[in-house]
């Protein structure tokens, strides 16, 4: 499943606030239970048994009144002699205080309700409104004893709690800068390896490849760039064939032109023998003409330095036209072709489209059998040309066909049969520059059908 990088982002991000938030609110929780909570009882003890002392050695005339100013300030206070109570201050959220309790504070013991407040979560805990979460001091007042049980109020425990507060938020910020490094490595690894494979492609080291399996943006970056790279790989491949290729071409007819020239400085040979050799040499050298015209052609088509040169003409008349140029060929192959052209106006480069002709007529004869046939049926549709050339020759393999267009990919790869390997790549960016398409069908030993479509302009 496809996952991109904002999707990863979010979740990632959204994960590690929640984490931060649990792991800042467990690490709190274990330090007020570990800290707090003695420290907060030890703290509000001194409190109770300072106002106790100060009771019973001042002795105010009204003790109520005081009680009330000490809750204005921010306590929650309950005093009570054991039958009857009052409480001063906030509320409480539940008055529910055991009878014992009150009994030993009456009888001289100190309840450390904050201490010994059930485990509960810091929220809870150290915020629970309740009689039982108090502390509990014993005092005499008029010659009576009283229980004074006390808590400081919600005002006051904030102001108290900022510390707690702070080290929770600065936890998450540590935690969460910690993860978002993590993730920022995690993201930034794989652009580090792309790079240093892009450095191995610009040194030619064709043969890079990156390991990472990732289901978002820079999986599929990855993936691209291995597909590049072995396309760049398969390409410098075929380069340095076709330089082996081009050169066997070049050095072959050349080596034949020197030999017959040093031939016919003989000067025993025989008037016939001249004529002979002077026709290998201008065969050869048409040969070496033909292989040259065909890389000026690619070479300009690759840098659009030809503009097309549009204008309307018969193209029934030029495939017509074509077929009687290779009449002699279609002769020696012992070939019979026929052809359905109908009559049709085409607007292009009628130079340009030759080419496209006779190289496709050509590797129909070259590729063809022994008393073949082939057929060219031209047909006109309602946006569209169709030029189908069909032969019944050697067909080509499934392999074979994935390959055609490459530039010097050449079917007879043992040389018997001529050919440069860059016609049908001149084929296809012709009819491209039309904006055109060619379109191959072909099985092995049962014929081969090319079908070229021009648009309509």
């Amino acid at each position: 499943m496809m996952k991109t990088l904002y999707s990863k982002f979010v979740v990632t991000t959204m994960l590690v606030m929640i984490g931060s938030l649990c792991i800042g609110f467990l690490a709190t929780n274990i330090y007020y239970h570990q800290v707090v909570k003695e420290k907060n009882d030890a703290k509000n003890v001194k409190i109770a048994q300072d106002i106790a002392k100060y009771i019973e050695s001042s002795k105010p005339s009204d003790l109520e009144n005081y009680l009330t100013t000490l809750g204005e300030i921010g306590y929650q206070i309950y005093v009570t002699t054991g039958d009857a109570g009052h409480f001063f201050g906030g509320k409480y959220r539940d008055k529910a205080l055991p009878p014992k309790t009150v009994e030993r504070v009456l009888n001289g013991e100190i309840y450390h309700g904050m201490r010994d407040f059930p485990k509960e979560t810091f929220v809870t805990g150290f915020f629970a409104n309740e009689l039982i979460n108090t502390i509990g001091v014993p005092f005499t007042y008029e010659n009576k004893q009283y229980a004074l049980f006390i808590r400081p109020d919600i005002r006051l425990l904030f102001s108290e709690v900022h510390t707690i507060l702070g080290g929770l938020i600065l936890a998450m910020a540590v935690l969460s800068l910690l993860a978002m490094l993590l993730f920022a490595k995690a993201l930034i690894r794989p652009i580090t390896q792309l790079t240093e494979a892009t450095h191995q492609l610009a040194h030619e080291k064709f043969d890079t490849l990156l390991d990472i399996e990732r289901a978002d943006e820079i999986g599929q970056l990855a993936d691209s760039f291995n597909v590049m790279t072995e396309k760049l790989q398969e390409n410098d491949r075929i380069r340095k064939e076709f330089i082996s290729n081009v050169s066997h071409d070049f050095q072959s007819p050349l080596l034949n032109i020197q030999g017959y020239v040093d031939l016919l400085k003989n000067p025993l040979l025989t008037d016939k023998e001249r004529r002979e050799y002077t026709t290998i040499i201008e065969l050869e050298t048409k040969r070496l003409s033909t292989l040259t015209k065909q890389l000026l052609l690619l070479t300009s088509l690759d840098q659009s330095t030809r503009l097309l040169k549009r204008e309307p003409y018969r193209l029934d008349e030029q495939l017509k036209e074509t077929v009687r140029k290779y009449r002699w060929q279609l002769e020696d192959a012992n070939v019979q072709l026929s052809y359905q052209l109908e009559p049709i106006i085409c607007n292009g480069d009628a130079g340009l489209l030759q080419n496209v002709w006779d190289n496709l007529l050509t590797n129909a004869i070259k590729y063809n059998v022994e008393g073949g046939e082939i057929h060219i049926h031209l047909q006109e549709f309602s946006t569209s040309i169709e030029v189908l050339i069909e032969d019944s020759g050697i067909g080509l393999t499934a392999e074979q066909l994935q390959k055609v267009f490459d530039r010097f990919y050449r079917v007879d790869e043992s040389r018997t049969k001529q050919g440069t390997g860059l016609g049908l790549a001149i084929v296809k960016q012709i009819a491209e520059l039309h904006g055109g398409t060619v379109h191959i069908e072909s099985v092995m030993n049962s014929g081969t059908k090319v079908r070229v479509h021009l648009p309509k302009l």
